[in-house]
């Protein structure tokens, strides 16, 4: 005769309150961009997640994601700006270029 196996006993799911999570306030401080970053995403004070938000659109919407790796951008004459003069750089190091343009 085969003994069956208990499955091991499963942890109560936590239960989610009704509240929503709450956003960071340090991401959510309005930010203003330098004059170069304003003109790829707009001169006024906005949040860190929207000025990452605006810069993806303009990737997008100009098509300057690379083709073969997707994780790299191909800076034009205004990202180019931005990101010190480096034809292309990765979405993680683009994060960090960006934010020295914030203030």
């Amino acid at each position: 005769m085969a003994t069956k196996k208990k499955a091991a006993a499963k942890k109560p799911a936590k239960k989610k309150s009704g509240a929503k999570r709450k956003p960071n306030a340090a991401f959510m401080k309005p930010m203003m961009p330098s004059a170069a970053l304003g003109a790829v995403i707009g001169a006024k004070a906005m949040p860190r997640t929207e000025v990452t938000k605006k810069i993806w659109d303009y990737i997008k919407k100009n098509k300057l994601q690379d083709s073969k790796n997707r994780r790299n951008i191909n800076a034009d004459d205004k990202l180019k700006e931005i990101f010190g003069g480096k034809k292309q750089v990765s979405m993680f190091e683009m994060t960090k270029l960006v934010s020295k343009h914030l203030k």
